[in-house]
């Protein structure tokens, strides 16, 4: 209550200075003679909020047309005050001051009050978080027969309802649609996967797009759990690449830039971003979700699956992926904001957060050996070479290092120094020499790296780039520092040096 009550004099000595303000530019003399009746008024306005029970609950107990009904009473309230009691004040005014005065109040009141219960809207995440249920090794219960020829004629019509021939074919080769070990679902619900027994069928295909798809991840963690060990799952989306041609070429050149500019706006940037993620949703309900490839293998693999095969058809791409474990410990929503915090080795071993611009599609994290295997391996670069999971205006990012602006907060906060050895996660930090990672931990990273310097190609060239530094440095810490420091503007500045 008290804090209640003190933001509400807060507010009024704000409203009311800034009031005296404007009547001191407008070179109204009888200005300092408002400031006693503000006084009184802000006393009032305390006293009314305490009657009507406007101070009993906090904004995160309080449901918002309570509050506005609260203010609206208790501004109501002070303005029949004000003209019922005006005859009798030993000071002129006019009606208008007051009502202008009680008027910015409840505006600035109503849209503090909007804020907080809309901060409390947009955090409040109601949706529990599924509990993964620990099992033992399960096998598949349904013998292995065909189909007889009636089944397949009605499952042959059912996907013709929501596909293609070419696709139907697609999928009877390589789902086994003939087989009863098969089991096809084609809804938006979740729940429907609820009703299939569990470890029944080895193969289960899910036909609804995953763009229009309720949940995606319960969804599936429930396959996970209805499957037996090794069973498989195909399902469908459709890929963001196919949205952005279709709107560049259904616009003349200039305009398709500025509406796939806003599109992009809309369904990717907004939904990612923290306090817009929740109403995004309960708008659009989860349908027409714009999806990358990078994210739907994520997802597939914190879920527990692995990928076996992606069959692209028309604007549609089908994934065969089998069971290959529990999911991870699933979060109550994972919002991927355009800053993230990624945990690095640095001095004694210690593992410190540090702050990026996010350049890779979401759950990118969890398909990094997946990428790695598919492209040849990591790079000295602790990347892989062609890596589809970063984004187009990530990619550029990276060129220039603006991805790692947000490492300045690190620098603000000491855990970096400005020249030093790059940060690295721990499993590139453990491919290192063990004499090197114990070099490396005696010192804090940097912003600036010899990387930018010598530019080695070969895990060898960047071994020795680093204990090269590192020998340096702890010769002649500052000297050292300096010297790298010039050579790195050197190499921008002059030789056009960008990040890889």
């Amino acid at each position: 209550m008290g804090k209640r009550i003190l933001n509400d004099i807060c507010l009024w000595l704000l409203c009311g200075t800034l009031y005296v303000l404007f009547r001191l530019m407008a070179q109204k003399t009888e200005v300092w003679g408002y400031i006693g009746l503000f006084a009184a008024m802000m006393v009032v306005w305390v006293l009314l909020g305490l009657l009507f029970g406007r101070y009993r609950y906090s904004y995160k107990e309080a449901w918002f047309w309570q509050e506005m009904l609260w203010l609206g009473l208790t501004g109501g309230g002070l303005l029949l005050a004000v003209y019922f009691g005006l005859p009798h004040l030993p000071w002129s005014f006019s009606m208008t001051v007051a009502l202008w005065m009680v008027g910015v109040v409840m505006i600035a009141d109503a849209v503090i009050q909007l804020l907080k219960h809309y901060w409390k809207f947009a955090l409040n995440m109601t949706v529990p978080v599924m509990e993964i249920e620990q099992r033992s090794n399960a096998t598949v219960g349904r013998p292995d027969e065909p189909r007889s020829v009636n089944s397949i004629r009605t499952i042959h019509d059912a996907v013709l309802s929501l596909t293609t021939e070419e696709d139907y074919q697609m999928l009877l080769e390589k789902a086994r649609l003939d087989n009863k070990r098969t089991k096809i679902v084609a809804n938006r619900d979740r729940f429907s996967f609820m009703q299939i027994p569990d470890y029944q069928y080895d193969t289960l295909v899910d036909l609804t797009l995953l763009n229009d798809a309720k949940g995606i991840n319960k969804r599936f963690c429930i396959v996970n759990q209805k499957l037996p060990d090794n069973g498989r799952y195909v399902c469908c989306y459709r890929p963001q690449e196919y949205v952005k041609k279709k709107i560049l070429s259904s616009y003349p050149w200039g305009i398709n830039y500025i509406v796939y500019t806003g599109w992009f706006i809309y369904r990717r940037v907004l939904p990612r971003l923290l306090l817009m993620s929740r109403l995004y949703y309960d708008l659009t309900k989860g349908k027409k979700r714009v999806l990358s490839k990078t994210e739907v293998l994520g997802r597939l693999y914190y879920c527990g699956f692995e990928v076996d095969e992606i069959v692209p058809m028309g604007h549609i791409e089908y994934i065969f992926a089998h069971r290959h474990s529990q999911p991870y410990p699933q979060e109550q929503i994972k919002v991927y904001g355009p800053l993230i915090k990624l945990p690095r080795v640095c001095k004694d071993e210690k593992i410190v957060y540090f702050y990026k611009f996010r350049t890779m599609h979401p759950y990118s994290e969890y398909i990094q050996k997946y990428v790695f295997d598919s492209r040849g391996g990591m790079n000295i670069a602790d990347k892989s070479d062609d890596d589809w999971r970063i984004t187009h205006w990530g990619r550029w990012m990276r060129r220039y290092w603006l991805d790692e602006l947000p490492m300045l907060i690190n620098w603000l906060k000491r855990d970096i120094k400005l020249v030093g050895i790059r940060p690295l996660s721990r499993t590139m930090f453990y491919t290192y020499p063990e004499a090197l990672q114990k070099k490396r931990t005696r010192t804090k990273p940097g912003l600036i790296p010899p990387f930018y310097i010598d530019h080695p190609k070969t895990f060898d060239e960047l071994y020795a780039s680093e204990n090269k530094y590192l020998d340096e440095y702890f010769a002649h810490p500052i000297w050292t520092d300096i010297k790298y420091f010039f050579m790195t503007l050197n190499a921008i500045l002059f030789k056009r040096m960008h990040s890889a």
